[in-house]
């Protein structure tokens, strides 16, 4: 007399589409680990904020750039409405180097002689700034008195 023979799996945990589970169906199977989304989710928020704040940081420093470009450019403005508000007893030639004063009664002298060449007759004007005669009849600030406030005057 033979036995039927009775399968010890459980017919709820076979498939015939081994392939379609998510988990190994038997010993040999690749080990399958489930993602730890937390961790997934950490990483990729890490790395956004790593380039957003580098890509940031980048526009800020061309911003910064603009705006020191911005303050000398309008430095030269200022300096320039002085210089040629100015006494000078001459002609300024494109790209030679003059010297500006402010004299005890508030007005300018723009002057060939730098503050240093003064010697004993030296006169009792305040160094205002070193400048350069620029190709569109600007003036650019080659040494100024850190004194001086461009912002107020003109």
């Amino acid at each position: 007399m033979s036995k039927k023979f009775e399968n010890p799996i459980d017919p709820d945990k076979i498939t015939e589409n081994p392939n379609s589970l998510e988990y190994p169906h038997h010993a040999g199977s690749a080990i399958v680990k489930p993602e730890d989304q937390g961790r997934v989710k950490g990483n990729a928020i890490s790395a956004m904020e790593h380039q957003t704040d580098m890509q940031l940081s980048q526009i800020y420093q061309q911003m910064q750039l603009l705006a020191d470009q911005a303050k000398q450019l309008n430095d030269r403005k200022v300096i320039s409405e002085i210089i040629y508000g100015a006494e000078m007893r001459f002609e300024p030639l494109i790209n030679h180097v003059y010297h500006l004063y402010e004299k005890q009664d508030t007005a300018y002298l723009l002057s060939l002689i730098a503050p240093d060449q003064w010697g004993r007759s030296k006169k009792s004007f305040e160094f205002v700034a070193t400048v350069r005669l620029l190709a569109d009849h600007t003036w650019d600030i080659l040494e100024k008195n850190e004194e001086f406030d461009f912002g107020t005057s003109s």
